[in-house]
């Protein structure tokens, strides 16, 4: 038997196939990993960048023609959040070791399940008011989870180019307020804003850091985030490095796929549309 080529370390292959089976059952690797706030040995760079070069050297060692990494639209070295920090050292270092890999950048995702509208639709069944963090000024374009799939399945195929970084963005723009405008509406409730500026949810947030990350509504990094606009850049249209690029030309509207999912949390639950 051959000898197994060679892992990071804490990987491993599962199953016990001889390592030429897997060198041939292999096509592709995905990389999906991702954490919002850092806690215990998930920090973002174990996670973002240290985790994404591993999985990418893996790939490359089990023999993989294609790999795809799913990051997240606002990378960049430049920032100042550390999430947006590590996910672009994280690119690098993917790159790095899979020079042919795939970069997907998708803004904020939503469909069934999300921690986007069914996150902001749980706290407005729980409480009489939002927080409009900003000014509700931040802007976003979220994309439909299915077509983000579309996407990893397109690039997968071997359609997408090699080696290049793509940003994913549904077919709307909108701010932070018209979010949580329409998860009111499409949750059927009515509750008022809390205005709160930047300056002061940072502090806030920073009040809260002692907390378990389960129980902090936001931390810094994140407050920092939303002052970044999250959609689609004008250069990556332009150079055809976007969902179109990827032969997706029709992605989902927030108005198609959020309403259904949002019908339990409505005042009479799931049904409440059906009562005479």
């Amino acid at each position: 038997m051959s000898e197994m080529p060679p892992l990071p370390k804490r990987m491993r292959f599962l199953g016990g196939l001889p390592p030429l089976a897997i060198q041939a059952l292999v096509w592709f690797g995905i990389l999906l990993v991702g954490v919002l706030a850092g806690s215990g040995a998930q920090t973002f760079e174990a996670v973002h960048v240290e985790g994404a070069r591993a999985a990418a050297s893996a790939a490359r060692a089990a023999g993989a023609k294609v790999f795809v990494h799913v990051s997240a639209i606002g990378a960049s070295l430049q920032s100042a959040a550390a999430y947006a920090r590590t996910k672009a050292a994280g690119e690098a270092a993917v790159l790095q070791e899979f020079p042919a890999a795939i970069i997907l950048r998708p803004s904020l995702v939503f469909g069934p399940e999300d921690h986007l509208f069914n996150r902001f639709a749980g706290m407005a069944r729980l409480s009489p008011f939002l927080p409009l963090i900003g000014g509700g000024r931040s802007k976003f374009q979220p994309v439909y989870v299915g077509d983000v799939a579309k996407a990893i399945a397109v690039a997968c195929a071997g359609q997408a180019k090699p080696g290049s970084i793509y940003e994913l963005g549904g077919p709307e723009v909108i701010t932070f307020r018209q979010l949580l405008d329409r998860t009111l509406v499409w949750s059927g409730r009515k509750r008022f804003y809390a205005p709160i500026p930047f300056a002061l949810a940072k502090l806030g947030a920073a009040l809260t850091a002692p907390l378990p990350i389960s129980l902090r509504p936001l931390t810094v990094d994140q407050i920092r985030m939303l002052q970044i606009p999250n959609v689609v850049s004008a250069t990556a249209l332009a150079e055809g490095r976007s969902l179109a690029g990827l032969a997706i030309t029709h992605p989902r509207s927030m108005e198609t796929v959020v309403p259904e999912y949002l019908e339990p949390f409505r005042p009479h639950g799931q049904f409440a549309s059906y009562r005479s």
